[in-house]
């Protein structure tokens, strides 16, 4: 059992499942800007990102358990997924 102000097991999780299609987002914008390709996708998905958490974020209270934010999770967790789809067909 968690205390009032540790988050719960489900928070965590998803809260984890957010951070690792954000992190990507980043390291995609560094290398879309270092070899100028792909840097409108990888400029408007990190922004896509972080307006969508925030506001997500802002409506559920801070709870990343919510409905609202495990949308914005599964949403950005299939964008990551076409993105690689889109790479392995190019290769």
């Amino acid at each position: 059992m968690s205390s009032a102000g540790e988050p719960s097991r489900a928070q965590l999780g998803w809260a984890i499942a957010a951070i690792i299609p954000f992190l990507l987002s980043i390291a995609l914008l560094g290398f879309a800007l270092s070899r100028q390709v792909l840097v409108l996708f990888a400029t408007g998905w990190l922004l896509l990102q972080l307006f969508g958490y925030g506001s997500t974020l802002k409506m559920a209270k801070g709870d990343p358990a919510h409905y609202l934010v495990k949308a914005q999770v599964l949403l950005h967790w299939m964008a990551l997924t076409l993105f690689i789809a889109m790479l392995v067909k190019i290769a």
